[in-house]
């Protein structure tokens, strides 16, 4: 019998507050994607991390290694009473380009693809509609997003956590106010 793999459990985590919801998001890298859910009316909190691999307590060198298929994912805290599900599936077709495979712009590896993971059949079905949605939009182009459960979250190493608006390597920080809509620079 093989052994309880603890990376393969669904995400069981609570959000930051009571009447709140998570959502889960992989988009590319995960530094541009949180700054644009940190500017979102109604998200509380955003904290970027693993998920969906096999792997339990990936590290980030390791996930870049692309031997534990974990997706670098933003972990989002939300107020479902002021940021409707609807309001994050719309940014994150936004922020990338779901037709591509294991790959956003000049980032390649499997932890860069496109997916949403889902806590309840609500977001799923949502989800589901969304993608149909964006399919119908595309045309031709073939959507390759993943829509699956939320798989257990490994927060990434805190040097990663809020990176853009503390700056990045530079130190040119970028706001996360609410509503800010400058441009979002994601740099190394």
């Amino acid at each position: 019998m093989a052994e309880p793999n603890p990376a393969l459990d669904p995400d069981s985590d609570n959000p930051v507050n009571p009447g709140l919801e998570l959502a889960q998001f992989g988009a590319g890298c995960f530094w541009g994607v949180e700054l644009a859910f940190q500017r979102l009316n109604g998200v509380v909190k955003t904290e970027v991390g693993y998920s969906q691999g096999h792997v339990p307590d990936p590290n980030y060198r390791l996930v870049c290694s692309g031997t534990t298929n974990h997706v670098e994912v933003v972990r989002v805290h939300f107020d479902p009473n002021v940021c409707p599900y609807t309001n994050l599936l719309h940014l994150f077709w936004s922020r990338h380009d779901p037709t591509t495979v294991n790959r956003q712009a000049g980032d390649v590896g499997t932890q860069y693809r496109s997916g949403i993971y889902y806590y309840n059949e609500a977001q799923a079905r949502l989800a589901q509609e969304s993608k149909e949605a964006k399919q119908l939009e595309l045309k031709d182009k073939k959507i390759v997003t993943e829509i699956l459960p939320a798989k257990r979250f490994y927060r990434a190493e805190e040097y990663h956590q809020q990176y853009l608006e503390k700056g990045g390597r530079n130190g040119d920080k970028q706001s996360a106010e609410k509503g800010c809509n400058d441009p979002i620079r994601c740099y190394g």
